[in-house]
């Protein structure tokens, strides 16, 4: 199989498909790698290490989308990039539908067959290539809340960790999934006060039992999200519905309660966002401020650490692209349910049930699509 990596065209971001070791494996396995000239230069990887390795640079993205069989990317595709899949063409990357009415449409009318990275899941029901990036996303985002609380970027002037004598801040984070965890652990690194809201008692139980006393574990309720986000100088939103448009568990009255210059961050801005106020922003434009609160929003943060990022992500995706590029996409997601789970888009029809219902369409069952 003839596998293309396009550079990516999203706003700042710099992760690539496939990093030189996994096209060292493909080509291990007998394939053929097309890589888009520059594709790996945001993660230190020059045209000339892709080379080495037995890659074909590519001196555009429309060759690499003419000539190959399947695309591997990270983010989804932008508008011009839907334009340019055909008919059965395989594009495995993330793609966050729910949210996005456009792309939908795109990848519907392409007749591609679009096989996304977040809802892929395992034996034990996790989202595997969902996690590496949520843990990035978790712990950047104590990183980049504490640094827009400082004075200089229009925060309230306040340190996590505190100094002797003076009150640590108060961080919040709803849901105690794979970022939100990431989020308490580098929160309780810098010493803040961290509160986790999450409505599973059990993960409330097993953070419990990880964390002990230094983190305050809370039964998610509206009046608990309304009494501990008023008083938080940073606010994590980490909740997650696989596939689905996230809940607006923030509402806006909620977020007139904080205080001048507080901050929230939303991790879950990819499936639409867990706040009222949320509205996606970049890395060249990261923050804006509602009702006196500085929003964080950025639709990639995974992006700003694209050399970790990409490496994390192929380490988790590469067995999955070698399953698709070795048995073809039919047999590699009749073998594998847990691989069908990430088929979204085939040929024209919605696969994906949570998709379909957020945007208002028809949905075909994955296994009626493939004819299995």
């Amino acid at each position: 199989m003839l596998v293309g990596v396009p550079k990516e065209i999203k706003t700042h971001e710099y992760r690539v498909g496939l990093v030189p070791a996994s096209v060292r494996e493909l080509r291990h396995h007998g394939h053929d790698v097309l890589i888009e000239t520059g594709a790996g230069v945001g993660i230190g990887c020059a045209d000339q290490v892709y080379a080495a390795v037995g890659a074909e640079i590519a001196g555009s993205a429309k060759e690499v989308f003419d000539r190959a069989d399947m695309i591997v990317k990270v983010k989804e595709p932008q508008p011009a990039e839907c334009a340019m899949l055909r008919s059965g063409q395989v594009l495995f990357t993330y793609l966050h539908l729910a949210a996005d009415a456009d792309q939908a449409r795109g990848l519907i009318d392409s007749g591609a067959v679009a096989i996304a990275y977040e809802t892929v899941t395992d034996g034990a029901g996790r989202l595997p290539l969902l996690a590496p990036m949520s843990e990035v996303a978790g712990r950047m985002s104590i990183q980049c809340g504490a640094h827009h609380l400082e004075k200089e970027q229009g925060g309230a002037g306040v340190l996590l960790g505190g100094v002797p004598g003076v009150e640590a801040a108060s961080v919040v984070v709803i849901g105690g999934g794979v970022a939100g965890t990431n989020a308490a652990r580098m929160a309780m690194g810098m010493e803040a006060k961290v509160t986790v809201i999450d409505r599973s008692l059990q993960r409330l139980n097993e953070l419990d039992m990880q964390f002990g006393p230094i983190l305050n574990t809370i039964y998610s309720t509206v009046d608990a999200i309304e009494r501990y986000v008023a008083g938080a100088d940073l606010v994590i939103g980490s909740v997650l519905v696989p596939g689905a448009a996230a809940p607006k568990l923030v509402t806006t009255d909620m977020i007139k309660a904080m205080r001048n210059g507080s901050v929230v961050v939303d991790i879950a801005i990819d499936q639409g966002g867990c706040f009222e106020t949320s509205r996606p922003t970049t890395h060249a434009d990261p923050t804006y401020v509602e009702h006196g609160v500085i929003h964080y929003c950025v639709t990639n943060m995974p992006g700003a650490v694209a050399r970790t990022s990409a490496f994390a992500l192929n380490n988790a995706t590469l067995p999955f692209v070698l399953a698709l590029a070795n048995r073809g996409y039919r047999k590699a997601l009749y073998e594998d349910p847990h691989l069908r789970a990430g088929l979204t888009v085939h040929e024209g029809r919605i696969t994906y049930a949570a998709v379909a219902e957020d945007l208002d369409l028809s949905f075909t069952p994955a296994e009626e699509a493939l004819g299995l």
